[in-house]
């Protein structure tokens, strides 16, 4: 996909869909730098990376950010503009749960889903869209979901965060498209993750029931479309907002 040295940042790539898209990332050549806040995970995260390099001359970054926080995002990104020199690929993949119903949904939890899940997203992406605009190029892919396009019970803070993420998506393609930077969102399914392995088995099952291909989707379905929208196969495509759901929502 001619992804080969590409300059790459991934949020919440510690685990789950994050660290299979980094990996898909490094297997291609790119140099990628990853943020989680998690240390032991990020930790494991970048020697699993260096384990799969392609070049010894590659260059992976793992540093320990709360996307949720201006200044911390703004620091780390700078300092990787100096090492990288430009960052062609965003790739926003951090984000949290914390369900309940309405009525009992804290304050607190609902300010820090929105704020880990979006407000991450503006921080990232207002700190990179003016080199990205000097360098006349970029890729930026948010990671949103289905949540966000249908909802789901007990889940008023994350689906309101993911379709808030759909619509800033759309909105920056539209600012950017004359700069060359292409702005997609992707909206996975349910994908076998730590974050998805806690629900109940009943939840599981019925979720199950609604997936016209009768299998959980794998992070490696989400990379494999990252690499896509974040190579020149994809430098029509923008302001778009592509479903990985084995065929749940139509």
């Amino acid at each position: 996909m001619q992804l080969k040295n590409k300059k790459v940042i991934v949020t919440g790539a510690s685990q789950g869909i994050g660290k299979a898209i980094a990996q898909a990332f490094v297997k291609q050549g790119s140099d990628v730098a990853i943020f989680a806040t998690n240390p032991d995970r990020l930790k494991q995260a970048l020697k699993e990376l260096e384990d799969v390099k392609i070049d010894q001359n590659q260059k992976i970054i793992a540093k320990k950010v709360d996307v949720s926080i201006f200044d911390q995002v703004e620091t780390a990104i700078l300092e990787l503009l100096k090492e990288f020199g430009h960052i062609d690929i965003l790739v926003n993949n951090a984000g949290i749960t914390k369900d309940n119903l309405l009525l009992k949904m804290s304050e607190e939890d609902f300010d820090r889903v929105i704020a880990i899940n979006l407000k991450s997203v503006y921080n990232t992406c207002k700190v990179l869209t003016r080199p990205m605009i000097k360098n006349k190029k970029g890729k930026i892919i948010n990671i949103s979901s289905i949540v966000g396009l249908i909802g789901n019970p007990g889940q008023a803070n994350y689906a309101a965060s993911k379709a808030g993420i759909i619509g800033f998506t759309k909105s920056l393609a539209k600012e950017l498209g004359s700069r060359n930077i292409c702005v997609n969102a992707i909206a996975p399914g349910f994908i076998q993750t730590p974050m998805t392995k806690e629900l109940p088995e009943n939840i599981k099952e019925q979720m199950l029931k609604n997936i016209p291909l009768k299998r959980f989707g794998l992070p490696q379905d989400i990379a494999n479309l990252v690499l896509f929208l974040s190579s020149y196969m994809a430098d029509y495509i923008t302001g778009q907002t592509i479903t990985i759901d084995g065929g749940m929502v139509t």
